[in-house]
């Protein structure tokens, strides 16, 4: 863009921004003439799509603020109105983050200003909340705004429908061509009063449906540390093991409260390297059964358990078949449901109880519109374990039920290890793990995936691809997505572009059969040989190393 049409667009921008903060930056950036930075905010518009919005806070058309918020919520506005909800409901919630209340009133406001009527959470909430509230007010939609996991410089714009699950095609692209619709905030009204701000009715209302996940004579004794990784659960997970008669959770204090800086780790994810160190330590103090993690939105559970003389993290797809094993034993009906990145092993669990299962693309939005569904995972550390109540992934309830099923093993005087290790005797060893890859420019991520396009492996640590599927094609049971998935003897390796961050990731899975308990330690040995092998090897087929 040549400079006089990029600062014209620029100063057209800042004329209208409602907010001081980003109307200040954006001044500073023009007065500086800083070409290249004006160009990264210009270059194109923050795309809405399966997961909303979500991106880096700032000024201008490629930043989170409150210009794109506010075309956010008219867009949708717009949209429902269209359905036939011209009156409807849309319930509003909100983390802690940078501008997360800011951008929640603003919603308000807008839907407000359309006809329609919108109801604020009380104060920030976890996201399974407001996915909770969505169906138990009736409402025609929800936001949450919230970057889950992201870096602190990031927040989002989560879209859900009125049966409480997130928008999936057509639906995104139709209301992202409603927000490239408005061509000026002066097109938007935004009344300064006119909605509901929620009193904590809701908020009880889902409290009391935690305690329909578990059993009423099931054994409450397990001892916990826990982090609310400085987000927003620490409060509603208190409640709700207190509800159910748990011990009190020892917190990992200096993580206990919101702070959208999160000064203690460097990103906000239980799965990063460090982000459960204090948790850790904590943990080597008090001699918990079980370490429990929310991510800053609490709407992902992670565990970790005592492993020899020290605690590690459970990975999300060990803590996907405890629960499926939880479940099946408590005789539990319906349909059991994974993403296409998630291990094998609930398909197994599922066939053996003789219950439905199904498998579906990347993402909560998918698997919770899975019909008859009872239980859902994903190996991001998601979990529903309650769809009727919370048609997505929930760490309250999740957390809850992981600390049932560790009570009642510990009543036998066993662990979760113990479990995992007759899951693996009686259905093989699967053992997973990811290749991670966060880059700064895009374009590599492309790249490496036109190159495994162009010239596909045929082998991966020595196994041989039995079969090779470009998702972007379908299949027979999945919509298009931008994926490559291959099956290996005994193994299986899916690899995508991440959509909520700069990443490609590639999940990895190998099958071990398995004779007996004692075969266990080999096994184990021999699927992290292969996993090492296969990630080494398919970080050099995609150019990626």
């Amino acid at each position: 863009m040549e400079d006089d049409a990029l600062i014209a667009q620029a100063q057209a921008w800042l004329a209208e921004d409602p907010d001081p903060d980003t109307r200040d930056e954006l001044a500073r950036l023009i007065d500086s003439g800083d070409h290249a930075e004006l160009s990264a905010r210009f270059a194109g518009t923050l795309q809405f799509g399966t997961a909303g919005l979500r991106g880096e806070l700032g000024a201008g058309p490629l930043r989170m603020n409150r210009s794109v918020v506010i075309r956010a919520a008219a867009g949708l506005a717009a949209y429902l109105k269209k359905q036939g909800h011209t009156d409807g409901l849309v319930v509003v919630g909100y983390d802690a983050r940078h501008k997360s209340q800011t951008f929640a009133e603003d919603t308000a406001a807008v839907m407000t200003g359309a006809g329609l009527r919108a109801a604020v959470l009380p104060r920030p909430l976890p996201t399974p909340v407001l996915a909770f509230a969505i169906r138990h007010l009736g409402a025609v939609a929800g936001v949450e705004v919230t970057a889950s996991h992201n870096p602190p410089r990031d927040n989002g714009y989560k879209v859900y429908l009125g049966d409480g699950s997130q928008i999936v095609p057509p639906a995104d692209a139709e209301i992202a061509a409603e927000i490239e619709a408005i061509t000026s905030l002066a097109t938007v009204p935004r009344p300064t009063t006119g909605w509901d701000t929620l009193d904590d009715t809701v908020l009880d209302a889902y409290l009391a449906r935690t305690d329909a996940v578990l059993s009423e004579d099931s054994p409450r004794t397990a001892r916990t540390v826990y982090t609310a990784m400085h987000g927003v659960g620490k409060d509603v997970l208190l409640a709700a093991f207190a509800r159910a008669g748990f011990p009190t959770p020892d917190l990992v204090t200096e993580q206990a409260d919101p702070d959208p800086d999160f000064p203690t780790v460097a990103f906000p994810n239980p799965e990063e390297p460090g982000a459960m160190d204090l948790a850790f330590a904590k943990a080597r103090e008090t001699n918990p059964d079980l370490v429990i993690a929310n991510d800053p939105d609490a709407d992902r559970c992670a565990a970790a358990v005592k492993d020899g003389g020290d605690w590690r993290m459970l990975r999300g797809d060990e803590v996907g078949a405890l629960l499926a094993a939880h479940l099946v034993r408590r005789g539990v009906t319906g349909t059991f449901a994974e993403s296409i990145v998630s291990s094998s092993l609930l398909g197994r669990i599922a066939e053996k109880a003789g219950l439905p299962y199904e498998e579906t693309l990347t993402g909560f939005k998918w698997i919770a519109r899975v019909d008859g569904l009872r239980y859902g995972y994903e190996e991001a550390l998601g979990y529903c374990v309650d769809p009727d109540g919370v048609r997505d992934k929930d760490g309250i309830t999740a957390a809850l039920l992981l600390t049932e099923l560790a009570s009642e093993l510990k009543t036998d005087n066993r662990t979760l290890l113990d479990l995992l290790d007759d899951l693996a005797v009686e259905h093989g060893l699967h053992a997973t793990d990811q290749l991670s890859v966060r880059v700064k420019d895009l374009g590599l991520i492309a790249s490496a995936m036109r190159r495994l396009r162009e010239q596909p492996p045929t082998e991966l640590a020595g196994l041989r691809i039995t079969k090779a599927e470009d998702l972007t094609e379908g299949t027979d049971k999945l919509p298009p997505t931008d994926g490559l998935r291959y099956t290996l003897d005994g193994a299986r390796v899916v690899v995508r572009p991440s959509g909520t961050e700069p990443k490609l990731k590639c999940y990895l899975e190998v099958v071990i059969p398995v004779a007996g308990k004692a075969d266990l330690p080999e096994a184990r040995t021999k699927a992290t040989t292969l996993l090492a092998t296969i990630k080494q090897d398919l970080s050099e087929a995609a150019g990626i190393q």
